[in-house]
């Protein structure tokens, strides 16, 4: 299994960005990776997902125009940026594995780190 870690949460105002980064033990370019976030006292929820390649992205309707997902297989490093933070983004978000990238919804997998929090709050 691919260790992965993420990092670049904090607190910001609304209105502003982060970056997150997911980085891997190993070598990503062959699989496909995704974010989900879980506030306290909710679900998890899928944010978003990009397959090996970039060929195909998901966005939740929650994040889709503030968020972007990209991926650098050099480095083995997925990113979000997230611009336009709003409060209800506030949560713990996580980078994982993905089973499948389906044009509504991100299968994750297995393994996923140990997330970074994120807080929007003036």
């Amino acid at each position: 299994q691919v260790g992965l870690v993420e990092s670049g949460g904090g607190l910001v105002q609304p209105g502003g960005s982060l970056r997150l980064s997911c980085a891997a033990s190993g070598f990503l370019d062959d699989t496909a990776i995704g974010w989900f976030r879980q506030a306290p006292g909710k679900e998890r929820e899928g944010i978003s997902c990009i397959t090996s390649g970039a060929t195909m992205t998901y966005y939740n309707l929650a994040v889709k125009g503030r968020f972007t997902i990209s991926r650098d297989d050099a480095k083995n490093t997925v990113y979000l940026q997230m611009n336009s933070l709003k409060p209800e983004d506030t949560a713990v978000y996580y980078c994982a594995t993905v089973k499948s990238v389906q044009t509504n919804a991100c299968l994750f997998g297995s393994s996923w780190g140990q997330g970074t929090h994120v807080t929007v709050s003036s």
